[in-house]
């Protein structure tokens, strides 16, 4: 009996570690239709996590909520309501929820960009919060 469920836990495990994956191909896939060759970039999704857009005085980058590490829990600049880490490392939940995904990518990206993220700005973010997966 104690097998079938460690072969669920693992199951689970790699099902979450896939999804961040899953999430930052279709969404490459979809930068590559706009933009041809377009590949995925930690350094890229580095350089926009930390990037000051300062569309507003409270959030201005990412780093406003979420620490300036994805890894580290954050706390929202305007609420103060904790935040759990972005790094799917520390939070194995994190982007395993397409639609939860979306949500908060389209709510976060227009409170500090000022605007949707792209598909490349969303894979390259999900390429950088996920190394080492």
């Amino acid at each position: 009996m104690k097998k079938p469920v460690l072969l669920l836990l693992i199951a689970a495990t790699q099902a979450f570690a896939a999804a961040p994956r899953e999430l930052a191909q279709a969404y490459a896939a979809e930068a590559s239709r706009q933009a041809p060759g377009f590949k995925a970039s930690p350094q890229r999704g580095a350089e926009f996590y930390a990037k000051r857009f300062a569309v507003s005085d409270k959030m201005p980058a990412c780093t406003a909520c979420h620490t300036d590490s994805p890894a580290r829990p954050g706390q929202h600049a305007v609420t103060g309501k904790a935040i759990k880490p972005l790094a799917p490392r520390a939070e194995a939940a994190r982007f395993s929820d397409p639609a939860k995904v979306e949500k908060w990518f389209r709510r976060n990206c227009t409170e500090v960009l000022g605007r949707e993220c792209s598909a490349a700005e969303k894979a390259d973010f999900i390429a950088f919060v996920s190394e080492g997966l």
